[in-house]
């Protein structure tokens, strides 16, 4: 195989077997996603992202979903816990963006001291009364311009601190009425209305990777996302979104059939690198076949990912916790 596997693999627990070291040195995923089974202690951490990074020949980005709240890998004493983001968001009020900055910046700095360089953050779906639970509590708005630009902050902290940002869920998961990891849901909403929840992703398509949503748009295609041509060209040309475009798991239950078969289908309809999450060995094989090596403008993306690494600036801990302290508590939100 020449180039990088186009996949984003997880593994099985805290070490790697010998199995799952063989086929990650055959297939050379582009990257890997942690996850709480994976996850014991700060020596462990550190030793499984340098095992993984070792049977690749470059510098794999290790990912994790570290937003706060329902979603959150690491929990103390691996790392500090945070509220959910809309909650965050609420009692911050008008320093919400600095303070969003502030969070991820010490976020950022939990992971990279653990081997992670990749945080699946910003969300910036915009939220509805009616957005599923699973999701709501996790955005940070139901104004596409503040959310906009609290995701900008949030990448900017997590980049300050050395982390890739991945946004998601493009092209939009907050008008879905559905828990994507067990239905697939299905938004009918018209192309103008489409067009505030494209707006946030739009304004951040200079941010190095984006993740799908598992979603049917009415009025684009009867395919989800993930697996449609027709929104892979939306998300490219009408959104402006030319970097890296990954699957959200693509072993999710929004997907019916076989995990192969879809990780293909995303292939073909137009991602660069498929998601897969669960671990499972035989799946794992499976989907990482199927979607074989990156193609030569996936390859491209990847490549510049990673020449373009985010290098973490001086940092006094200290003294940004007590920034944000007196943010969350009212005292520097200009009356």
């Amino acid at each position: 195989m020449s180039g990088f596997g186009a996949v984003i693999s997880g593994c099985a627990g805290p070490r790697l077997s010998p199995a799952e070291r063989d086929l990650f040195r055959d297939l050379r995923p582009f990257g890997y996603i942690l996850f709480d089974r994976n996850l014991e202690e700060p020596g462990q951490i550190r030793a499984l992202c340098e095992e993984l990074r070792d049977c690749v020949d470059h510098a794999a980005p290790i990912l994790i979903d570290q937003e706060g709240g329902r979603v959150q890998r690491l929990r103390p004493p691996l790392a500090r816990d945070w509220p959910a983001p809309f909650d965050f968001v609420a009692q911050a009020g008008a320093g919400a963006e600095q303070a969003m900055r502030l969070r991820y910046r010490l976020i950022a700095e939990e992971l990279r001291a653990l081997g992670i360089d990749t945080n699946c953050a910003p969300l910036v779906d915009v939220a509805e009364h009616t957005t599923h639970p699973f999701l709501r509590n996790r955005c940070y708005g139901t104004d596409a311009q503040g959310v906009t630009r609290i995701g900008r902050a949030v990448a900017e902290g997590l980049m300050q601190g050395g982390v890739y940002p991945v946004i998601k869920h493009v092209p939009g998961h907050g008008r879905a009425q559905a828990d994507s990891h067990r239905d697939l849901p299905r938004v009918a909403a018209d192309r103008v209305a489409l067009s505030r929840d494209f707006a946030p992703f739009a304004a951040l398509a200079d941010l190095p990777m984006a993740m799908t949503a598992h979603i049917v748009y009415d009025a684009l295609d009867t395919r989800p996302a993930t697996l449609s041509p027709v929104v892979m060209d939306t998300i490219r040309e009408e959104i402006g979104f030319q970097n890296l475009i990954m699957t959200d798991d693509i072993s999710m239950r929004a997907l019916t059939g076989d995990v192969a078969q879809n990780a293909r289908g995303a292939i073909v309809a137009g991602c660069d690198a498929v998601l897969h999450c669960n671990g499972d060995f035989k799946e794992m094989r499976a989907v990482a076949e199927a979607a074989g090596a990156m193609t030569d403008a996936a390859q491209a993306r990847a490549e510049a990912v990673l020449q373009n690494r985010p290098k973490a600036q001086p940092v006094d801990i200290a003294a940004l916790t007590a920034e944000l302290e007196a943010l969350l508590n009212g005292r520097d939100h200009g009356g």
